[in-house]
């Protein structure tokens, strides 16, 4: 368990550690995992998430565990449009120093949400409203922030979740999209090829720092969002990365 430095409030540090196991647990755990993962008595357990309930950050389901509450949602939802306020000149200067659309997303209950983007200039551009759920395993982003997961996490949420093909390039086998995720992992970045919609590309890369894994990419139609461009493309989105997690940890 991971305790804030500095002067604190026990019970608050505790609460939040609550809920931040629950979310590693994949949203929901049962008072012995919860008291197991906290290391504290399950009387203490029970009494944190008795308050959390009651103020609706946590729900207790009919078979007695618990899961994250609605009351989060608000919270995520705000904290992911000040993310996308300040990171938008970021994006907007990828976009005119590549000519294509930049994009960030950040994990949020399963799925990858975009929360800000900075558009192409070209007529023939792609397009993502702010907003938009998608699936992570066939999205540059998606697998981008998979993969800054453990492999038991990931293979929990494709199983809540699925893997359902939005093209015949995506990948449909959680055992692929493991052996994915470790190259990710390895070359530092991830390639939505076909993927998600044919023939667009997209190069992603993660943001360091970020409350939840979150990722910036770049997109466009394959035949300018080549893997040539990609070479050129990947280094300013791992300097705008770098920029935006040092304003992330600057302002915590």
């Amino acid at each position: 368990m991971t305790m804030a430095n500095g002067p604190s409030v026990q019970s608050v540090d505790r609460a939040i550690d609550l809920l931040e196991i629950m979310t590693d647990l994949g949203g929901d755990a049962g008072l012995s995992e919860l008291a197991a993962a906290a290391e504290l008595p399950l009387p203490t357990i029970h009494r944190l998430m008795r308050t959390l309930v009651v103020r609706g950050y946590a729900r207790q389901l009919p078979s007695r565990r618990y899961t994250l509450g609605p009351r989060l949602i608000r919270l995520g939802e705000s904290a992911g449009r000040q993310l996308g306020a300040s990171a938008r000149p970021h994006l907007e200067r990828l976009a005119r120093e590549l000519g294509e659309t930049a994009n960030l997303a950040m994990i949020d209950r399963d799925m990858v949400v975009y929360v800000a983007q900075a558009a192409s200039s070209h007529s023939m551009r792609m397009f993502t409203e702010v907003g938009r759920r998608v699936y992570c395993h066939c999205t540059g982003v998606g697998k981008m922030v998979l993969s800054e997961l453990p492999d038991t996490t990931v293979r929990e949420i494709v199983g809540r979740v699925g893997m359902p093909p939005a093209t015949d390039l995506s990948i449909t086998n959680v055992d692929d999209l493991l052996a994915e995720m470790a190259k990710i992992r390895e070359q530092g970045h991830a390639v939505d090829d076909g993927e998600q919609e044919i023939g667009v590309r997209c190069f992603a890369v993660p943001v360091e720092g970020a409350p939840t894994p979150t990722a910036l990419s770049v997109s466009g139609p394959a035949a300018r969002v080549t893997y040539e461009f990609g070479e050129r493309a990947l280094p300013l989105l791992q300097d705008a990365a770098r920029a935006i997690s040092t304003e992330l940890l600057s302002a915590g």
